[in-house]
């Protein structure tokens, strides 16, 4: 599966590319939102999608914090 690979990407970086990784996320996501608002958004899902990166980059950077 397609998620399975980038959690399986994740688990390899460092902490410094996890944050780095996180920073891009949240830029993509914030972009998506602004041409949503604009009604410039095509793909709708690719919101939701991000959303959920965001949340594994989070739980992976927790994991390697422990």
């Amino acid at each position: 599966m397609k998620t399975n690979k980038f959690v399986e990407e994740l688990n390899t970086k460092t902490s410094a590319e996890l944050a780095e990784e996180l920073v891009a996320a949240k830029k993509e996501l914030f972009n998506l939102r602004f041409q949503n608002a604009t009604n410039q958004l095509d793909n709708t899902a690719r919101i939701r999608e991000v959303r959920r990166n965001i949340a594994r980059i989070q739980t992976v950077m927790t994991q390697k914090a422990e």
